[in-house]
């Protein structure tokens, strides 16, 4: 984990990308993400016990398409992200 994460910042330096950084606990900082965290632990991880990884896989991407093509979203007007079409 700790190479990879070496690996992401050696390419982003090469490629000119500047990094920044959340100060931790400090959850005000990224809002978006803590958005997303509250409504992932909320509308799936509160209600269920995961018995596989496979399990668990299944569900969070039934979860995550709803998410992204059929849950309203308030700051999209109550409208998803990526429909489908």
């Amino acid at each position: 984990m700790i190479t990879n994460r070496f690996a992401v910042r050696k390419w982003l330096s090469k490629v000119g990308v500047k990094t920044l950084y959340i100060t931790p606990a400090s959850p005000c900082e990224n809002g978006y993400n803590e958005s997303f965290n509250g409504s992932l632990r909320d509308e799936l991880l509160d209600g269920e016990i995961f018995y596989s990884l496979a399990e668990a896989m299944v569900l969070i991407e039934a979860w995550r398409r709803h998410y992204n093509e059929i849950r309203p979203h308030s700051s999209l007007g109550y409208r998803s992200p990526a429909p489908v079409t």
